[in-house]
């Protein structure tokens, strides 16, 4: 098969469903894959704002966007949000599992059981629960790609995101056990995410965060649409030989 970039990375006719797709990350990955060609899912637990953002795509992009109000958190929630994808555009060729959360805590000992279980519900348990749902649908019929965003964290933990670092590394596993549980008609791979400049990011110190990325090859953090050409790789023909990877995207954080 002879590799044509024109073509290899069109995702004209697919479907693609996003959790936490209004904002940070995620949204930057909606508009990327739009931009591409597919429809999309926007998925988030604020529904104004998945329709406010399904509006932009629709307008900007021409393709089709359905705004869905899901906590991926919530095991029993999650099985409507994939019902409506499959009611509205009757395939789901591409999950992003995005929707993440780290919770700030003062100190280990003072992490309580209920935020402990609020990291990896968000972090793990719903992408396992969503992967579950919508990869054994590809399964059966004509295949799919699963994109998980992982973090650096889950290789680096810090002392701050410990929870949040084990849901990742968690999710990792996840992601290779998906590959080869689908396989071959399903991929599944996951972006671990260095730190990127988001709607989040507005609350950290600029001089501490700056001193900080004076330790990353790029010697600085991301912005939003510099993880999108690795989401669109992920999500087209041009990853066909891409499954069980964990890619990383961080500007070289040691």
């Amino acid at each position: 098969m002879t590799f044509d970039p024109t073509t290899a990375f069109d995702l004209t006719g697919r479907v693609a469903l996003v959790t936490g797709g209004s904002r940070g990350l995620g949204r930057a990955m909606v508009f990327g894959l739009a931009r591409a060609g597919a429809d999309v899912v926007i998925a988030s637990r604020n529904l104004d704002s998945c329709e406010r953002t399904a509006a932009e795509v629709e307008r900007e992009t021409g393709r089709a966007a359905l705004p869905v109000s899901a906590h991926v958190g919530r095991w029993g929630g999650l099985e409507a949000l994939v019902d409506a994808a499959y009611d509205r555009f009757g395939h789901v060729d591409v999950l992003v599992n995005n929707a993440g959360m780290s919770p700030l805590y003062d100190s280990l000992d003072g992490v309580s059981e209920e935020l402990f279980d609020k990291v990896l519900g968000v972090n793990l348990k719903g992408p396992f629960r969503l992967s579950a749902l919508v990869g054994t649908r590809m399964a059966r019929g004509s295949g799919g790609s699963i994109i998980n965003i992982s973090s650096a964290a889950a290789a680096h933990p810090r002392p701050a995101v410990v929870p949040y670092a084990a849901a990742k590394a968690g999710l990792n596993a996840v992601t290779i056990g998906f590959a080869h549980a689908f396989g071959p008609s399903v991929r599944c791979n996951a972006i671990m995410a260095g730190t990127f400049h988001t709607d989040v990011s507005a609350s950290w110190d600029p001089e501490t965060f700056a001193q900080r990325a004076q330790g990353f090859a790029l010697r600085r953090g991301g912005q939003p649409d510099e993880i999108v050409g690795m989401a669109v790789y992920l999500a087209s023909d041009a990853s066909s030989y891409t499954t069980g990877a964990v890619l990383t995207v961080d500007g070289g954080q040691p």
